[in-house]
C-alpha cells in the first residue's frame, strides 16, 4: 500500500470523524444512519492512520505530493 492522501486530506477526515462521533453520541443522530455515520467515522479514521484511502486507486487519485 503505497500512501496516496496529504496531511489535509488526513486531518478533514479526522475532523469529519469526531463530528459523527459528537452528532452520534449526543444523541442528535440516532438508528441506522447513527449506526452508519459511526462507521464511516471508524473507516475514515483508519484511512488517516493508514494514510491510503483504496477508494482513490481506481481514479488514480492521490493528494500527496
Amino acid at each position: 500500500m503505497k500512501p496516496n492522501m496529504g496531511t489535509a486530506d488526513r486531518i478533514i477526515r479526522v475532523v469529519i470523524a469526531v463530528l459523527f462521533a459528537y452528532l452520534y453520541f449526543s444523541g442528535t443522530v440516532t438508528g441506522a444512519l447513527g449506526i452508519v455515520l459511526l462507521v464511516l467515522g471508524v473507516i475514515f479514521v483508519a484511512t488517516s492512520a493508514v494514510a491510503f484511502c483504496p477508494l482513490y486507486l481506481p481514479f488514480k487519485l492521490s493528494t500527496r505530493k
